[in-house]
């Protein structure tokens, strides 16, 4: 602990990273600074804001204050409400691209900005080549931040030359590592029944660029000259590994250990230890080997330890291995190259005197990153930041006015998503909240599931869920196809029985929209697979249809696949085809009391302007442009009532000439504007639209005729509409989805507007 007398300025120091018990490197790091820090020096107060990657979040300890959900970027908004307004002093962020969410991570810009006190920033990634994106991203943390750590000298090179950060505004500050003895390796091998052994050692969380394989390649020609070797690699597999590719490349390293008959010489511990347990892993090792596969890495935490630890190393020459390893610190070998590591691995089992040697010179370089000496830098980073600040903001600013910041949106549930899910698909209706198996499925609902999924799965709100859902919904249009029409059935009975042979001309163009934003949205290669040949036999059959809402439904989900296919000249067909037959519907409809594309209002009015936004802008064609946008504002003003929206009722509609039923109003109709004012958005910038999209999304809140709320937090359904004098108290499919669908994409709209601001 630091001297009462040396006692600093910094009371309140928050660190914002990922935080143990989550697995990963960046989490031990996070914590063993804060920690560092709060031990140190006793009159700080450290708190810690780690970002979850799971919806479940972790039993974090008390110094976790608040959490980040990594893909809301609203939860980064509120973060930085929370640090402004509890007096923190300097805020030190824990810097790696693929902790935060957005592109790039993003998202963490949308905290930086709104800060007020210093930021000291700690880069764990600095790319030597980043792609335009990262390049963005960092620069505007760097100006972001008061001061910057790197935690290297090449690091710090890389800064200056490829990110423009001047010189004095970074600290090298080396890796922490836990202070320990220079000990007798034997003292600790009897931990691990290698007694009378020869230990070579590698830790972290194994993934493919660790290329243990390489070692073990290694391992006969040691194993020949040195029978008592063996090779502990300690680590269980990444986290993102396992759930994407499963032990897959552990059981490759088992099976080629087998192969080069060293099986018996090679021990796994597939586990995430405590920082106790690597301690004595390391303790008891006589060799550390680091094979990495990529020079290309800036920091390794793993190698920091083993280095202040004094262990003899041999690595492959990444970035901060050469800097480490100079002037007799460790050996380095060549990438991949097997002989290489074996050659330097006997050259120190031949000469124990070198390899003690080795074992010393690194010690004592380690001396100088221990934490407590880690600690007193970073503190000293802090002061430099506090009297470097210089924020401008108004006295006792600290959180931003309603009228000055994003409105804030619901949380995401799918809990009735869910409830109305079985092994089937998606169950069209609702008795309350319970699922009434008497109306049995419709394509329109399983189709409006799948596109909610694919957008739940595109901003990883919903990672774990995501995937089986749209799975589901994509599996239940699948079978829905009938080859003998090449139309989609749209109605099944509980008993799974279909109730026709083709369903309607919507339904069909609907289920195009879904099966076009699953090609054009969804990460997973399977679900476009199987979305790729349904799409591709159904499409032929929507120009031989004459509902106008099947056209932009069709339209929707053709710009959809236009995302990544857009050189498919058969679907540029269609699209053009359609397109030109909605905008002569307006041409010959039009009149200046009456902007519309028919000679009655109906349902998913909206639909229709935003496909012509879409199809002006793709293709381009100006006309059709001006008319999405007239035609859209014309509806916008027509469905405002004292402010607030108010949709055509279902009850008669709103035929030319006629008069406009109020009620009953659909949910699906919010959804349709919701949609289409973003889409005027996006072609325009105007904040008319997107105020406009904000509007009607809080009729679901409340904000309508009634002044009653359709959406239940309760429930995480929605109402299925709005009656003269009440609500419908039913919680079905296609409300829900109308209601989680509109919130999806208000999200994905604002965490695109918040990563295109520009810096303060």
């Amino acid at each position: 602990m630091r001297d009462d007398s040396n006692t600093v300025n910094i009371n309140r120091v928050a660190f914002v990273g990922n935080y143990l018990p989550r697995q990963c490197g960046i989490a031990t790091f996070t914590t063993d600074l804060c920690e560092a820090v709060a031990g140190t020096y006793t009159n700080a107060t450290c708190m810690a804001l780690p970002v979850n990657d799971i919806e479940t979040g972790y039993t974090y300890p008390p110094r976790v204050r608040f959490e980040l959900a990594e893909k809301d970027i609203e939860s980064y908004r509120r973060a930085a409400d929370f640090l402004n307004i509890n007096g923190v002093d300097v805020v030190c962020l824990q810097h790696e691209y693929g902790i935060y969410g957005g592109p790039s991570g993003s998202h963490i810009l949308a905290l930086l900005r709104d800060l007020r006190m210093p930021i000291v920033t700690t880069l764990h990634t600095i790319l030597q080549e980043p792609n335009p994106e990262q390049l963005k991203v960092l620069k505007e943390v760097a100006a972001l931040s008061d001061r910057i750590v790197t935690m290297s000298a090449r690091g710090k090179r890389f800064l200056e030359t490829i990110y423009d950060v001047p010189a004095e505004k970074i600290d090298f500050i080396h890796h922490g590592v836990p202070d320990v003895p220079f000990v007798d390796p034997n003292f600790h091998k009897d931990l691990f029944g290698v007694e009378g052994k020869m230990v070579l050692l590698s830790f972290g969380l194994l993934s493919a660029n660790k290329g243990i394989e390489t070692a073990i390649s290694a391992l006969p020609a040691i194993v020949e000259r040195h029978p008592d070797v063996v090779y502990i690699v300690v680590g269980a597999t990444h986290p993102q590994v396992l759930l994407h590719e499963g032990e897959s490349y552990r059981l490759s390293l088992q099976r080629l250990a087998q192969k080069l008959g060293v099986a018996g010489n090679v021990i796994f511990h597939n586990s995430f230890v405590t920082l106790e347990q690597l301690i004595e892993f390391i303790s008891a090792a006589d060799i550390y080997v680091t094979p990495y596969l990529n020079e290309a890495q800036i920091t390794s935490g793993t190698l920091a330890y083993t280095v202040g630890a004094g262990k003899a190393v041999v690595s492959t020459p990444y970035w901060h291995a050469e800097e480490l390893l100079a002037e007799g610190r460790g050996a380095l070998f060549p990438f991949g190259d097997a002989d290489a590591l074996a050659e330097r691995v006997l050259d120190l089992l031949d000469h124990e005197s070198k390899r003690h040697a080795m074992r010393k010179r690194a010690y004592l370089y380690g001396r100088e990153m221990i934490w407590p000496k880690v600690a007193q830098r970073y503190m000293e980073s802090f002061e430099r930041a506090r009297t470097q600040h210089h924020h401008t903001a108004p006295a006792g600013f600290a959180v931003k006015p309603l009228n000055q910041r994003p409105a804030d949106l619901p949380p995401l549930r799918l809990n009735h998503l869910r409830r109305l899910t079985d092994g089937t698909g998606m169950i069209q209706h609702a008795t309350f909240i319970a699922p009434n198996y008497h109306e049995g499925y419709s394509i329109d609902d399983n189709a409006r599931a799948l596109i909610t999924a694919v957008l739940a799965a595109e901003l990883e709100l919903s990672n774990s869920q995501s995937l089986d859902l749209s799975s589901r919904y994509l599996a239940f249009i699948a079978y829905a196809y009938n080859p003998k029409t090449g139309r989609f059935r749209n109605f099944m009975d509980f008993q799974r029985n279909w109730l026709e042979e083709s369903g309607s001309d919507d339904s069909h163009g609907r289920t195009l929209w879904a099966l076009g934003t699953v090609l054009g949205r969804s990460a997973n290669p399977s679900l476009r697979g199987l979305a790729g040949g349904l799409f591709e036999k159904a499409l032929p059959a929507i120009p031989r249809t004459t509902s106008p809402r099947a056209w932009a439904f069709t339209l929707l989900g053709i710009h959809e696949y236009l995302r990544r296919f857009e050189g498919d000249r058969l679907v540029n067909q269609v699209r053009d085809q359609l397109a030109e037959r909605l905008l002569g519907l307006y041409q010959a409809c039009r009149a200046d009391d009456w902007r519309w594309y028919e000679d009655i209002l109906s349902y998913c009015n909206a639909v229709l302007p935003h496909a012509m936004l879409m199809c002006g802008q793709w293709i381009p064609n100006n006309a059709m442009t001006e008319a999405g946008l007239e035609s859209l504002r014309w509806l916008v003003e027509l469905q405002r009532a004292d402010g607030h929206f108010s949709p055509i009722g279902c009850n008669g509609f709103y035929p030319r000439g006629g008069e406009r039923a109020r009620f009953d109003q659909q949910p699906v109709e919010a959804q349709t504007m919701v949609s289409a004012c973003l889409e005027a958005y996006r072609c325009t910038g105007e904040d008319y639209w997107l105020e406009e999209a904000h509007r009607t999304f809080e009729w679901f809140l409340g904000r309508n005729d009634l002044n009653l709320p359709l959406y239940d937090p309760t429930t995480g359904g929605c109402r299925d509409g709005l009656h003269p004098d009440r609500p419908n108290e039913n919680q079905g499919a296609e409300s829900t989805l109308a209601f989680l669908q509109s919130l999806l994409e208000l999200r994905l709209a604002e965490n695109t507007i918040q990563e295109g601001r520009k810096t303060p």
